[in-house]
């Protein structure tokens, strides 16, 4: 896919590369709205505590099964 993305002109590069941007700045805010609704609502502390624990976990896991 990157090599395609060389391939182009750099206006159709910049153009390519910002709607892939918006694309997971929508996906990350999905994201974050979904857990204020439904992970813990009544207690913020312990969805944030959660969140990140579950968050570090994914991280761990992905990093170790790509290495």
């Amino acid at each position: 896919m990157f090599k395609k993305l060389k391939t182009l002109e750099k206006h159709h590069q910049f153009m390519y590369s910002l709607i892939i941007a918006i694309g997971i700045v929508g996906i990350w805010r999905g994201i974050w709205l979904l857990l204020d609704l439904y992970l813990f609502k009544q207690n913020e502390t312990i969805s944030a505590i959660v969140s990140l624990t579950l968050g570090i976990l994914i991280l761990a896991i992905t990093h170790h099964k790509l290495s």
